[in-house]
């Protein structure tokens, strides 16, 4: 668990309400819906992108956070949730590239406003205008939590308060399903994971009658109030009742995330202002007395707009009469009317433009023929290639039959020398026997023969 400093991820109730999107005219209500719109896009594109829950809830805590910090008016809800998706997969170790994301936004778009589902293209101008959107909401999101984006769910609290109770299968279910719908509401800004652990505890033991102990209250041990608990329970109720979350386009930036041709209307009064002072009147006070230094001073910024709008008048003026004067100075000087010469120049864009269509196709068959030419030499190249590798193949296949040859040749010459070598030890031993049976037999004759032997 990581711990801060300066702890400036909870709100009080009064920040709650004077948060940035009550400072710029947006109600409650059209807060909380827009809030509800938001987690709904994170948990279904979560879903869409196959991504645990553990990002789908810190996905939703950085949207809660964010708009603490900035208005509804200034930054779209959609841009943020997939701002909010792709950070959160992130954080939780679950990285999801910038083309899924932006499809699965994409399609939830268009089936939300009944568009057809036609595939979002990574080379086009809109998947590059919706990636730039992408990066630069994540920048803003870092800069206004101060790059600090840990995130502590309560889940695993309640894990470890039902443990220690025993409770049935189905308590422990119905609390989970609470803890993940608690992260629709700003109970994750309000009060710490603990106490909406306990807050969940104690309403899913409520639906199934399952006493809890209360004497020491069980509530203590784990460091929540009562009042609080009682609070995450009435948030939890009033979720409940709301209707189905829809989109209300009040941002200034008008753009959707598919870039659709909606647009933000200012209210009726600003309206009327525009309108009057384009004509020239005078806009009249209608809420009744005000300070005489605040009217003096929308009477000279009136004032000077007025006098700035007469002065471009005439001077669009004075342009018009010059440029009129000139060409009918012209049009006598010449003495060929003016309308003679655009209906000339209209011909002459006429016939330019039919030379340029009669010669698309033929620079297109000049061009198909260049690459059918290229493709023959690139072919006629690699057919080279291909015949210099066999030659050389063949050389060296050549060159090994050769020195197989020679090594041939010497082996034979040298089984040659030793028969011969051979063949002269066997015949001299044959003569040294034969010379030395001869001898031995003159010997023994001698003896036989001599007298005195």
């Amino acid at each position: 668990m990581i711990y801060t400093a300066i702890d400036t991820f909870y709100v009080t109730d009064e920040q709650i309400a004077n948060s940035p999107s009550r400072k710029d005219g947006i109600d409650e209500q059209t807060e909380m819906t827009l809030r509800l719109f938001g987690c709904e896009l994170i948990q279904e594109s979560g879903i869409l992108l196959r991504l645990p829950q553990a990002v789908m809830a810190t996905g939703q805590v950085l949207f809660h956070r964010f708009y603490f910090k900035k208005s509804f008016a200034r930054f779209n809800v959609k841009r943020v949730a997939a701002s909010c998706v792709w950070l959160a997969a992130k954080l939780e170790e679950s990285p999801r590239r910038i083309p899924q994301v932006l499809n699965v936004f994409h399609r939830m778009e268009c089936r939300r406003e009944n568009l057809p589902l036609e595939p979002l293209e990574s080379h086009s101008k809109k998947y590059a205008e919706m990636k730039m959107d992408l990066n630069r909401t994540e920048r803003h999101l870092l800069k206004e939590m101060g790059f600090i984006c840990h995130v502590e769910h309560p889940h695993k609290f309640i894990l470890n308060y039902l443990a220690q109770v025993e409770p049935p299968p189905e308590l422990m279910q119905e609390a989970w399903n609470l803890a993940n719908d608690s992260l629709r509401t700003t109970l994750c800004v309000r009060f710490k994971s603990e106490v909406v652990a306990c807050g969940v505890v104690y309403a899913a033991a409520r639906r199934f009658q399952v006493p809890l102990p209360e004497n020491p209250p069980w509530w203590k041990v784990f460091d929540a109030e009562k009042q609080e608990i009682d609070e995450v329970c009435k948030v939890l109720a009033n979720l409940y009742r709301q209707p189905k979350a829809r989109y209300i386009d009040i941002c200034k930036d008008s753009e959707s995330f598919v870039l659709t041709n909606k647009t933000w209307d200012p209210p009726p009064d600003a309206k009327e202002s525009l309108k009057n002072l384009s004509n020239g009147i005078k806009p009249s006070n209608q809420s009744g007395p005000s300070n005489p230094e605040s009217s003096g001073g929308r009477d000279a910024i009136v004032k000077a707009a007025l006098d700035k709008l007469k002065e471009s008048k005439k001077s669009e003026n004075d342009t018009r009469n010059v440029s009129v004067n000139g060409e009918l100075r012209e049009d006598f000087t010449s003495g060929k009317p003016k309308q003679q010469n655009h209906r000339t120049d209209e011909t002459g864009d006429r016939s330019k433009d039919k030379d340029k269509e009669r010669s698309r196709p033929r620079d297109r068959e000049r061009d198909r023929e260049k690459d059918k030419e290229r493709d023959r030499d690139r072919g006629r190249e690699w057919e080279r290639d291909r015949d210099r590798e066999r030659d050389k193949e063949l050389e060296r296949e050549r060159e090994k039959g050769k020195d197989k040859t020679y090594r041939s040749k010497d082996r034979s010459k040298d089984t040659v020398h030793l028969e011969k070598s051979r063949h002269h030890s066997s015949s001299r031993d044959r003569d040294y026997q034969s010379s030395s049976y001869t001898s031995s037999r003159e010997k023994e004759r001698h003896r036989h023969h001599h007298p005195y032997a």
